[in-house]
């Protein structure tokens, strides 16, 4: 390795060391350690802290304990650097049963412990470490690696009482503020939804840097504030795709998806290349509102400007197959499917939950029966989609079994959302008793709306009075402001020819001052969205809708399809009494 005439230092072995790590060369770090037993060199706890680093780094955690174990002489480097190693892979409990072993623990052992947990998602065991360090020192202490780690632990969480105290005990502590603090306050106050207090640290800075101006961009799209997310974006002193890309997503999320499309354009036009990101966000606002044509114009720009590398990214797959289902090409939707170079959960989510939404239950279930096959372990979500197909085409008997199953099969708890299509599936068959003593069985999910709005509607479908009005006494106590339950309740008697108690409803509705929101239906052609509010007179094209409608209802009853005169919701001589 070394020729005769070179005596080799320790800073020489060092360099030959860190270079190995650098290139993930583990096999030459394995002979290099080789040579050093035999020169009795690898017994320095200087060296031997550099050959445990390299070992974690090139993913030989055995060997790096080992060479931690063979070290007669461990200093607290030793110690935090195999603490480090362990966490680093999310060993937490090898890492904790050193962490007990270690003779004298350091600050940079508890911020290994402390930004390792977090980073795998252990956030609550991470901010009970930060206690443990509090306790051991018996005073406030941290430094900034601590502050980043456990601020970043209070965002996942949403912990915003913990945050604000952490941040107040650096101020007395006096801990230094760089860019990298500020910085990860700024994005965990946002994150718990203090957009105020946000902002506060973000006019504190004295020098912003463009994670600062994107992360209280961010901020405020999370508290649903566009217009100061706006402003913050157009008094950027530089933009990037990141900053672009965080706009356009708050857009997207917040349901305004015309405009988070016109920023793509935008975007486009001033040269920036999108990110996988990017494209996500603008396929979900597609997906929202059902823009099929812009949609594909967004695919086809995603094959021509993609690299192979963003092509394979499942993200952006996902995002494609969840967009056409959304828009009712299941075909389309299909067609990527079956090209996608691999597949995870929400893959088949996706297709589970857009084949039952569009009506193809049948599909669905075989889709959920070939996951199943491929060994995908199937999630909550995917569940909702099953039962969901099963709603749509009445299948009771299998409902029931795939309801059974979750618990059963892969302990996973069904949520209220799953009970309400269960109550939903059992009143389209008019099981009505049965769907009440399913909700009575779970009496903690008892409280959600879904499950009493679906068994409303069961019983305008099939005219049952006394479970109607239990479900409106119960979704009143929930939502004592939802005009919507009156009207339910309202059409339920007109279409049982009540119709003084469908005028007494109406009336409670005048006396506590609620109306119903306008029903809005949209509809996408050449790239216009068109929105048409309930009993709408004044689209400029009215004439020739009205056409076409006549046109449908003279098709409707050639098919032998006729008006049910038992559902009309009002006498016509008691209209003018009820208003």
């Amino acid at each position: 390795m070394f020729s005769s005439d070179i005596v080799p230092t320790i800073d020489r072995y060092v360099s030959l060391i860190t270079r190995c790590v650098a290139k993930k060369h583990l096999k030459l770090g394995m002979t290099l350690h080789s040579h050093l037993i035999k020169t009795a060199l690898a017994g320095d706890p200087f060296i031997a802290n550099h050959l445990i680093s390299m070992y974690s780094k090139c993913a030989s955690i055995r060997s790096a304990h080992k060479a931690f174990h063979d070290l007669d002489t461990k200093n607290g480097c030793s110690w935090n650097t195999i603490i480090s190693a362990y966490a680093r892979i999310g060993d937490f409990k090898e890492a904790l049963d050193l962490f007990d072993e270690m003779p004298q623990r350091a600050l940079v052992s508890y911020n290994s412990l402390i930004s390792g947990l977090s980073r795998h998602g252990f956030y609550v065991e991470s901010l009970s470490i930060f206690m443990q360090m509090q306790d051991e020192y018996d005073c406030l202490f941290m430094d900034e690696f601590t502050f980043v780690g456990v601020v970043g632990a209070c965002a996942r969480l949403g912990a915003l009482k913990f945050l604000r105290q952490v941040h107040g005990v650096a101020i007395i502590m006096g801990l230094e503020f760089t860019k990298i603090t500020y910085n990860s306050l700024i994005d965990a106050y946002g994150k718990c939804g203090g957009a105020d207090i946000c902002r506060a640290v973000f006019d504190l800075m004295p020098e912003k840097d463009i994670v600062s101006w994107t992360s209280m961009l961010v901020a405020y799209t999370r508290a649903h504030n566009l217009d100061d997310a706006c402003a913050i974006f157009n008094n950027m002193p530089a933009k990037n795709t990141v900053s672009w890309t965080a706009l356009i997503a708050g857009f997207a999320q917040n349901g305004r998806g015309d405009e988070a499309l016109d920023l793509f354009v935008q975007m486009h036009k001033e040269g920036l290349q999108p990110s996988p990101h990017t494209f996500v966000s603008v396929l979900c606002a597609c997906a929202d509102q059902a823009l099929a044509e812009r949609g594909k114009q967004i695919h086809g720009c995603i094959v021509r400007t993609c690299f192979n590398r963003d092509l394979d990214n499942i993200f952006i797959w996902n995002a494609l197959i969840d967009m056409y289902c959304k828009c009712g090409d299941m075909r389309s939707a299909q067609v990527l499917f079956l090209r996608m170079p691999e597949r995870d959960v929400v893959s088949w989510n996706s297709m589970i939950t857009g084949f039952a939404q569009n009506g193809l239950g049948h599909e669905s279930l075989v889709f959920l029966k070939r996951m199943l096959e491929t060994n995908v372990r199937p999630n909550l979500v995917t569940f909702l989609g099953a039962l969901s197909a099963c709603s749509h085409t009445g299948l009771d008997v299998e409902a029931l079994q795939i309801f059974n199953s979750m618990e059963k099969d892969y302990s996973l708890q069904p949520r209220s959302d799953h009970y309400a299509i269960l109550v939903d599936l059992l009143g389209r068959k008019n099981r009505l008793e049965e769907a009440m003593e399913l909700m009575e069985s779970v009496s903690n999910k008892s409280d959600h709306v879904g499950m009493w709005g679906a068994l409303l509607g069961a019983c305008k479908v099939h005219g049952n009075l006394v479970i109607a009005q239990k479900s409106v006494d119960a979704l009143l106590k929930l939502e004592p402001q939802n005009a919507a339950r009156y009207v339910m309740l309202s059409s339920i008697y007109a279409a049982t020819n009540r119709w003084d108690d469908s005028c007494g409803v109406r009336k409670q509705m005048e006396d506590r001052d609620l109306t119903k929101d306008v029903a809005n239906s949209w509809i996408e052609v050449k790239n216009e969205m068109h929105k048409f509010p309930a009993k709408d007179r004044f689209h400029y094209q009215i004439g020739d809708i009205r056409k076409v409608v006549r046109k449908l209802a003279c098709h409707m009853k050639e098919a032998g399809y006729v008006p049910e005169p038992n559902l009309r919701l009002i006498p016509e001589d008691d209209y003018d009494d009820c208003g």
